[in-house]
């Protein structure tokens, strides 16, 4: 069983046709989505769980599916269901959703024999105004993890990989040195990192780009980055724990970035039915 696109196209298509748009002024569309991933994850029969808390007096949930949840240590992979004010949302970040129920399904059926439990996180308020604050759904829980002692081997983001093209110069870079290290094709798929865990960063990317279908790319920035702490993997950060992020460069090639034309017309379901391929054997193998 490898991953279905026709799946992952009806999971964006949902999350897309939300009205008004889910973002953190609209708590009842979250609540929605939040609805929606509770009843995904439980159709796998994965044991599924909602972390709520409050901001602003508006609750938010956080939704988590657990395998093997007796196991001690964990691997936490997530993505954001929220978007930047009134827009779909394709591949910021319904893309990162659909990859990531897509990925529990296949757990939930396959049933790696594993010495360690995978939660899946679908997090709320990642996007403005909530960025970089602790109204962000992945710190919260981050800081759960924190609080309860967690072992974790470490955090999995996946956040935008639905948007690739195979023109020339499709492919954006911030410096030439860049420019020159990576394909200018925007057909890739890259894990991004800082130093302080290249050690993980480096598994994941080798794990990954083993018999893929897809170009797994590895860019290992400084820790002080702005580019590679662009979504929920720096909650992690803070509190010590190894986290990294899959993603297609965002607005480094995708046009639509934030913006009403980011819809799923836009997107490649069929690599990225590859990229959760790709990421499915890294997760069992690390």
């Amino acid at each position: 069983m490898k991953a279905n696109s026709d799946r992952l196209y009806n999971d964006v298509q949902f999350l897309t046709s939300i009205r008004p748009f889910r973002n953190c002024s609209n708590p009842d569309s979250l609540q929605q989505v939040a609805d929606y991933l509770e009843t995904e994850f439980s159709k796998t029969g994965l044991l599924v769980e909602v972390q709520k808390f409050i901001d602003k007096r508006n609750v938010y949930s956080n939704v988590i599916a657990k395998y093997n949840a007796g196991a001690s240590k964990r691997l936490i992979v997530g993505a954001h269901y929220d978007v930047a004010g009134d827009q779909p949302g394709a591949d910021d970040n319904a893309s990162g959703v659909a990859g990531l129920i897509e990925t529990a399904r296949l757990i939930a059926s396959k049933k790696p024999d594993l010495d360690y439990r995978i939660e899946f996180v679908a997090y709320t308020n990642e996007e403005p105004p909530c960025f970089g604050t602790e109204s962000m759904g992945s710190f919260v829980h981050a800081r759960s993890l924190s609080e309860s002692g967690v072992d974790l081997i470490g955090m999995i983001c996946y956040d935008m990989i639905g948007y690739y093209s195979d023109e020339s110069g499709s492919q954006n870079f911030p410096s030439p040195e860049l420019a020159s290290q990576y394909p200018d094709k925007g057909n890739f798929i890259i894990v991004v990192g800082i130093q302080d865990h290249e050690e993980f960063n480096k598994l994941v990317h080798g794990k990954m780009s083993m018999n893929s279908e897809i170009d797994v790319e590895l860019i290992t920035m400084p820790n002080d980055s702005h580019l590679a702490c662009l979504s929920d993997q720096r909650n992690y950060w803070k509190f010590g724990y190894k986290a990294l992020m899959i993603n297609n460069t965002a607005f480094l090639r995708n046009p639509n970035y934030h913006l009403d034309t980011d819809t799923k017309e836009t997107l490649d379901f069929s690599r990225m039915a590859k990229v959760v391929d790709s990421c499915y054997y890294a997760i069992i193998n690390l």
